[in-house]
C-alpha cells in the first residue's frame, strides 16, 4: 500500500512541476515540436538528470533495485514513431494531457482516450508483436555504464554536464 501511495503522491507532484513549468500549454508543446521552444525538452531533461541521480544513489545505498529491461530496438522506434504522432497531431503528450485535462482543457480527453484505445489494440497485437516487431535489434539488458565499461559515477557526470552544456547553448540561442 505504500508504493502505491508513494506513486500517487510522485504522480501529483509531477502534475504540479508540470503544470508550474508551463508544459501543458499548446503554445509550449507546438513549439517544441517546431524546435522553437525548448522549454518542454530543458523541463524532460532536467528531470531525466535529477531521476538518475536519485536511482543511482538509492541503488548504491541498497535501498532501490535497478530492473534493467532489454533494449530492442523495433518496439523502441515503432514506439517512438506512434508517440510522435500521436503528439504531433494532438499536441499533447501521454502525461501533458493528463495535466491539460486537469487544467480543465476538454480536448486533452482525445489523447486520453487515444491511449486508452491503443493500449486496448497493442494488448491484442502483443502476440503477433512479440514474434516480429520484438525481435528485431535486442541488444540484452544493458546500460550505457556497462556499454562504456565504466561506473555510473562516471557516466552521470558526463551526462549532466553535457545537458547543462545544452541548456546553456539553447539559452544563448533564445531557445
Amino acid at each position: 500500500m505504500n508504493m502505491l501511495i508513494y506513486g500517487l503522491v510522485t504522480g501529483f507532484l509531477f502534475g504540479f512541476f508540470l503544470q508550474k513549468g508551463r508544459v501543458l500549454r499548446y503554445d509550449k508543446q507546438l513549439g517544441a515540436l517546431r524546435l522553437r521552444d525548448m522549454t518542454i525538452v530543458k523541463f524532460m531533461l532536467s528531470s531525466v538528470m535529477v531521476g538518475m541521480v536519485g536511482v543511482y544513489v538509492l541503488h548504491d545505498l541498497g535501498m532501490a533495485k535497478l530492473s534493467i529491461k532489454p533494449a530492442i530496438l523495433g518496439p523502441v522506434i515503432l514506439g517512438g514513431l506512434v508517440f510522435g504522432l500521436g503528439w504531433g497531431l494532438l499536441g499533447y503528450c501521454p502525461g501533458t494531457s493528463m495535466g491539460a485535462l486537469g487544467e480543465g482543457r476538454w480536448d486533452a480527453l482525445w489523447g486520453i482516450l487515444g491511449m486508452i484505445v491503443g493500449a486496448g489494440l497493442f494488448a491484442e497485437a502483443y502476440p503477433f508483436l512479440q514474434k516480429t516487431v520484438y525481435t528485431w535489434g535486442n541488444l540484452g539488458k544493458v546500460t550505457v555504464p556497462q556499454v562504456l565499461g565504466v561506473s555510473h559515477w562516471i557516466v552521470i557526470p558526463v551526462f549532466i554536464a553535457a545537458g547543462l552544456g545544452l541548456f546553456a547553448w539553447l539559452e544563448k540561442k533564445g531557445l
